[in-house]
């Protein structure tokens, strides 16, 4: 799954736009490599995200199309 999606469909940014712009401009990473928004994720990899001063580390644990808002804290965990 693209990482753009990923984000969106975890809940982590709430709108697909913004996680493309997000990623676009370098402020996240995955498995230590700057990923774009097209960059693929899978399950086991390690997702770095610069929010500010405030960094996110989170392992992913499940890749879903779609999913409901209380099941999509179960696709990641925070480090």
């Amino acid at each position: 799954m693209r990482l753009d999606k990923y984000l969106k469909v975890s809940r982590i940014i709430k709108r697909r736009t913004v996680a493309k712009e997000f990623a676009d401009n370098g402020r996240a990473s995955i498995n230590d490599r700057v990923a774009k928004s097209s960059s693929e994720v899978t399950i086991g990899d390690v997702l770095e995200l610069h929010f500010g001063e405030k960094t996110m580390k989170i392992k992913v644990l499940n890749i879903k199309e779609t999913t409901k808002k209380n099941d999509s804290a179960d696709m990641f965990e925070e480090i």
